[in-house]
């Protein structure tokens, strides 16, 4: 935790702990503009456990739902911003920065219908709202429907008529109507208006092109890369005109280019492939066709379509250049993906046919013949749906930057009430800070709620336990965590001189403690017990094992210094067999002198039963024991029972709704069943509790 994490928790704290009314009101403002600030400085999971104190202290506001909408949009969580969103539409249905924010939710989704209806609805209580137009006027576009997207940017243009990016905006929609004399008409006032940015050059020269115009296209799209343009289709599509103009030279120079500010874009490998190819240079043609091929196969969600219509040609030509350096079995495998892929391409039949009669394989060669002779036959009766296909399979053009405007940088600005963004992201040392979604996280379950001294992770609040500790049993408080801390030398060798000291007490005792009277009970439990944490400390789990057991016959005791001491004996049971199953160790079985692994297995059921009914027993005594349901669920998890898991976690949040680590790992079980959207509202939940590596897998499923 950095040092500013850790002074925004005890700010929280001490804000929370007033009474009067007037003093309150005062705190839930401190409160949400703390928030506020840790949302501008992109600490998104801290700015949530703010939202949730307001939401906790006032639930009938709205705004807190709304700004922890907007940090669970910058994590990723989408499913948990739009259940944010309707909660403070519900709670204030007249504020148009909500409709913005839901509105943004429903477009990252794909629920572009929705969005457009929350712009419009935005729009009814902020009409000038140049972004809510704006993004209304996007989706619309999306939707296809340009002329309403083409009207709200007129409808800006009246009040901005000299707006270089409203034309751009609009050169946009003219192109997806495949109208170029508009698009160009956009695009010259672009350069107009902002002569000084790379991008309004570039996409002029994109539509110059387009129209054939090639010696203006050059200009253009020269002006853009003497502008420090850093788009690497500024680069390909100069180099197809140096290419068309014969200026080989130029162009390999400018496609070299493209490929080091896009080392993954396929469409750099292709045209730089292709005019090798023409200058004879087959052997790298090939690697560099080969380098398209890969980049598609990497990155199939970058540019889908695009990649898809990449992925014919440079399968042809891959093949066509095998076929010069006589690799035909390489020709082969191209030209047949190809025919899959186009069932209807003739080409690519006639020429594998001819790699096949260069091997020799006479009957494959006539097969392919007849293939094609079939599609051509079918496709002059007019018998096929799809008549015979065509490539293009010359060098290809990059069309506008894609990123024309960073909506996402956009919606942080406004919603979060930023001022000018940092160009590039900023580096936290905190794993919980930034966007925390970016870091990878497997999928693995949150581990065993174990008591302890030592804490390493954070300490888990629960009552029962904190009555065990105010009986005052042991040395020092008892607390609940993830994760221990690892003892330094001093520690161990403390620990070994408070288990020597107890020693002493406890061989004094009778062998029997069955027949303890009732005034002694209490304490020759505590003192074994005190035995077995210390043991437990220095991992000698066996010993704790036994001494838990021994306090645990003793009669007269406390329900709740019993169950937790069930509790604990659960958690060393399950430690002991991870060591022995670590390590290979045959486990002994009374009676028994065999070592199959059958029989290892069969003792390796028993142990987990003893854990489970160890578990059973805390939970028929504190029935609101949320950590009993929570390991008992765990061992469930992997004893791959994920029905019963999943009923075990629930009762845990029954028992404390506030249970981050039992929505992430019921979250989890729920997607290991196919339950996808009960799995994501889990782990949204857990995120919003603060386990912040949800987000990353909620990223990366949705």
């Amino acid at each position: 935790m950095t040092k500013l994490r850790t002074i925004g928790l005890i700010l929280l704290g001490s804000l929370l702990m007033v009474s009067s009314p007037v003093r309150a009101q005062l705190n839930t403002d401190r409160i949400t503009s703390i928030g506020r600030n840790a949302l501008y400085f992109e600490d998104y999971v801290l700015s949530i456990q703010y939202f949730n104190q307001v939401i906790k202290l006032k639930p009938y506001l709205a705004e807190p739902y709304q700004l922890r909408a907007i940090a669970k949009i910058q994590l990723g969580d989408y499913q948990g911003a739009l259940r944010d969103c309707n909660a403070a539409i519900e709670r204030n249905p007249f504020q148009p920065g909500t409709y913005y924010t839901r509105g943004y939710v429903y477009r990252q989704l794909g629920q572009n219908e929705q969005a457009e209806a929350d712009f419009s609805e935005a729009l009814v209580f902020a009409p000038e709202n140049r972004t809510y137009m704006l993004l209304r006027a996007d989706t619309r576009s999306q939707l296809g429907r340009y002329d309403e997207a083409r009207t709200d940017i007129d409808y800006l243009l009246r009040r901005e008529p000299e707006s270089a990016s409203l034309h751009f905006e609009r050169g946009v929609i003219c192109l997806q109507q495949n109208d170029t004399a508009c698009a160009l008409n956009e695009f010259t006032s672009t350069v107009q208006y902002d002569s000084q940015n790379a991008q309004n050059w570039s996409a002029l020269g994109v539509v110059t092109m387009m129209t054939g115009d090639e010696d203006a296209a050059l200009k253009h799209i020269t002006q853009a890369i003497n502008l420090d343009s850093k788009y690497a289709g500024d680069f390909i599509n100069r180099g197809i005109i140096y290419y068309r103009k014969h200026n080989y030279r130029a162009s390999l120079a400018d496609y070299d280019k493209a490929i080091e500010l896009s080392p993954n874009e396929p469409q750099c490998y292709f045209n730089r492939g292709v005019l090798r190819q023409e200058l004879g240079d087959y052997n790298r043609a090939y690697d560099d066709l080969s380098k398209a091929l890969d980049c598609i196969e990497k990155n199939p969600s970058d540019n889908n379509r695009k990649s898809e219509s990449l992925l014919g040609p440079t399968l042809y030509q891959r093949g066509m250049v095998s076929m010069q350096l006589q690799q035909w079995k390489d020709a082969i495998r191209d030209f047949d993906s190809l025919s899959t892929l186009h069932p209807t391409f003739l080409p690519a039949y006639y020429i594998a046919s001819r790699a096949h009669t260069a091997l020799g394989e006479k009957q494959a060669a006539q097969r392919c013949l007849q293939k094609a002779y079939k599609i051509e036959e079918d496709h002059n009766a007019g018998r096929d749906t799809v008549s015979t296909q065509q490539l293009n399979t010359d060098v290809q053009m990059a069309q506008t930057e894609s990123n024309r405007r960073d909506y996402r940088k956009l919606f942080s600005q406004r919603a979060a009430q930023n001022g000018e963004a940092d160009s590039q992201e900023q580096k936290y040392n905190s794993a919980s800070r930034g966007r925390v979604q970016d870091r990878y996280q497997d999928l693995i379950n949150q581990p065993a709620i174990t008591l302890t001294y030592y804490p390493q992770a954070r300490t888990i609040y629960n009552y029962s336990l904190t009555a065990f500790n105010n009986h005052r049993w042991l040395p020092d408080a008892l607390k609940a965590t993830t994760h221990e801390l690892p003892l330094s030398a001093d520690m161990v060798s403390h620990h070994f001189t408070q288990i020597s000291r107890l020693s002493t007490i406890i061989d004094a005792l009778p062998h029997d403690l069955r027949s303890t009277p009732l005034t002694e009970t209490e304490r020759i439990a505590q003192i074994l017990f005190a035995r077995a944490t210390e043991f437990a400390i220095v991992q000698d789990y066996a010993s704790a094992i036994e001494d838990c057991t021994r306090a645990l016959t003793l009669a007269g005791l406390d329900t709740t210094m019993v169950a937790v001491m069930y509790f604990c004996q659960a958690n060393w049971r399950y430690r002991l067999l991870e060591y022995q199953q670590a390590n290979n160790e045959v486990l002994a079985q009374p009676g028994s002198l065999s070592t199959s692994r059958s029989h290892n297995d069969a003792a390796f059921s028993a142990a987990f039963r003893l854990m489970l009914m160890d578990y059973d027993q805390v939970i028929r005594r504190l029935p609101d024991f949320a950590f009993a349901y929570y390991n008992k669920a765990n061992i469930l998890c992997q004893q791959k029972d994920y029905d019963a898991a999943i009923r075990h976690y629930s009762e845990a949040i029954r028992a404390d709704a506030d249970f981050p680590e039992a929505y992430f790992n019921r979250g989890l079980t729920y997607i290991y069943i196919g339950k996808h959207t009960e799995g994501l509202q889990d782990l949204s939940r857990a995120g919003e509790l603060g386990i912040y590596q949800a987000y990353n897998i909620i990223t990366r499923l949705q």
